[in-house]
């Protein structure tokens, strides 16, 4: 019957040394993949309301609709000014 290896045996062969393989970086990457991820988080009591990411789109899009609207109807057209009138 032949032995099991131990899993610290397979871990590093004997002809590499630890210093050899430069220094250990934690999060080498981390501000990289935070920057080009486009996962977002919402609070928990908000889970009731939005149960997917369907819902949420949904929201969101009608929320972006419902501002171009309002920005159209605040928009005031430039026009002349009164000319004053005599009494």
């Amino acid at each position: 019957m032949k032995k099991a290896k131990s899993e610290a045996s397979d871990w590093l062969r004997p002809e590499y040394k630890r210093e050899d393989l430069g220094p250990i970086i934690r999060g080498k990457y981390a501000k990289k993949i935070f920057a080009s991820s486009n996962v977002v988080v919402i609070d928990p009591s908000l889970s009731k309301v939005f149960p997917n990411e369907a819902a949420v789109n949904a929201a969101l899009q009608g929320l972006v609709e419902v501002a171009q609207v309002s920005a159209r109807l605040t928009h005031r057209p430039s026009r002349a000014p009164r000319k004053p009138t005599a009494a």
